[in-house]
């Protein structure tokens, strides 16, 4: 919010800090248009796993090795996923019954409420109970009607299975999925029988497809990974390697010599070609030389860094930038495939993954991103090595989960006030390198760059105005 406050104080604007915040924030909706140049490989993705889950194949091994469980086309998905397709149509029925009673009924329970108005959000999200009106009323939580509710669930058990055609619709299982916790997360007060059950079987079926959604296998996963995800892994790295070159500028301006160490090879060669121009053009004037280069001198920005000898502060050599890219589960997925299965690109043959392998087993058995997933890098600088070393920078990589918590754990945990409050803990972040490990920059580009978008292809970026906020204009 500081930076808003500057800007407003600045520009001599008026209003409110947030909209002034929320425009200062660069927005790209195309980083999210990665989807479209995967639908063939997606889409043959989930005709495979619907064969498996229907002919109730066993998965094959890709390797050769038990070893290595998430090597297999359709990892994770449970043994007897086709027995239980059946059982959570049946169940959805039985749900959907219950809320179209519900509905039924919902204009005598408004008239019973009188005490009861309209739905306002921004009330409720100051309230220490959420909705308790409604939950007294016996409505559903938030805005939700049941006739609301009702459509919910009849679209679900619609297309989840199509009796006429006897056909069942494997991508709606995510959806199953998500319906089940949101009504066990904010609607226990109906006690909708069935629904428990019904969270169980979506949830033993949804670990198995949404992960195969985006792959059967890790080199497909990494395919449509690549795709999905190139741009934002482009911007990441670009991100990177603007970060790395204004630290180098700060620690030593003249740093020129060994500057092309830093940079990929065709931009190493395109810096040699300038120089042999350079050096064919050169006029045999000393005079004119010393003037070229007070002149290069004086473009040069002179950049400063804070010295820990005279900062008052708890963590003087912290020289943090932060980046934040919101996006999508489709790309949390497709990052996180890419990220742990780029060493099996032919380009990359022989190099160790990313993720240690004790942190690829754990993603295996952790097949849900929920809400607030995240995953970060950060780079950290260590100003006693050389510039030239590779080692003076270095990569960390960890994931949080983010709210992949059961509605259903034991009542008697802390997570119950958490679960009376409408709300599920976040999960804390765990790393995907070993302890101790040095990732360094230069091999974390190595790995990464063949499945990010370059730099050149980035169209140029449009500034963002902030001409709607005049002074004396309402927020």
């Amino acid at each position: 919010m500081s930076a808003a406050a500057f800007a407003k104080g600045l520009l001599d604007l008026e209003g409110q800090l947030t909209p002034i915040l929320v425009s200062l924030v660069s927005k790209d909706s195309s980083m999210l248009d990665g989807l479209e140049d995967a639908s063939i490989e997606m889409d043959e993705a989930k005709a495979r796993l619907h064969e498996i889950i229907i002919s109730n194949a066993k998965a094959k091994n890709t390797n050769g090795s038990v070893e290595f469980p998430w090597m297999v086309d359709g990892a994770g998905l449970p043994p007897n996923a086709s027995e239980l397709l059946p059982k959570m149509a049946t169940l959805t029925k039985q749900v959907t019954a219950q809320v179209k009673l519900l509905a039924e009924g919902e204009d005598e329970k408004l008239a019973l409420t009188s005490s009861f108005s309209r739905y306002d959000q921004a009330k409720a999200l100051g309230k220490t109970t959420i909705d308790a009106a409604r939950i007294a009323a016996g409505l559903p939580c938030g805005s939700e009607s049941f006739l609301l509710m009702f459509a919910r669930w009849k679209k679900l058990e619609r297309d989840l299975y199509n009796e006429r055609k006897d056909r069942f619709d494997i991508t709606q299982i995510p959806d199953v999925y998500d319906s089940c916790k949101y009504d066990l997360v904010h609607n226990a007060h109906l006690n909708l029988k069935g629904l428990e059950e019904l969270y169980k079987v979506a949830q033993l079926l949804a670990d198995g497809v949404i992960p195969n959604e985006y792959g059967i296998n890790p080199k497909q996963k990494l395919k449509i990974g690549s795709k999905i995800a190139r741009r934002l892994m482009g911007k990441v790295l670009i991100d990177l390697r603007n970060t790395r070159e204004e630290a180098i500028c700060v620690a030593d301006p003249k740093f020129t010599e060994d500057e092309a160490l830093f940079l990929p090879t065709k931009e190493v060669e395109h810096q040699q070609k300038i120089q042999v121009r350079n050096e064919d053009g050169r006029r045999s004037s000393t005079t004119s030389e010393k003037s070229m280069d007070q002149e290069d001198e004086d473009d040069r920005e002179t950049k400063y860094r804070l010295d820990p000898k005279y900062a008052n502060v708890k963590t003087p050599d912290r020289h943090v930038r932060t980046r934040l890219y919101f996006t999508s589960e489709s790309h949390i997925h497709s990052l996180m495939n890419v990220l742990r299965y780029c060493n099996l690109d032919e380009s990359l043959h022989g190099e160790d993954s990313l993720v240690c392998q004790s942190t690829l087993d754990r993603l295996h058995r952790t097949r849900e991103l929920d809400y607030m997933s995240n995953i970060v890098l950060r780079m950290f600088e260590n100003t006693e090595v050389p510039l030239e070393d590779e080692k003076r920078f270095r990569i960390e990589m960890t994931f949080s989960r983010g709210a992949d918590l059961s509605p259903l754990e034991d009542k008697t945990s802390e997570t119950s006030s958490l679960l009376q409050e409408h709300t599920l803990p976040i999960m804390g972040p765990e790393r995907l390198q070993e302890v101790g490990s040095c990732l360094t920059l230069d091999k974390f580009e190595k790995m990464v760059r063949p499945f990010a978008m370059p730099p050149e292809d980035f169209p140029p970026a449009t500034p963002q105005a902030l001409g709607y906020f005049s002074k004396g204009a309402g927020v």
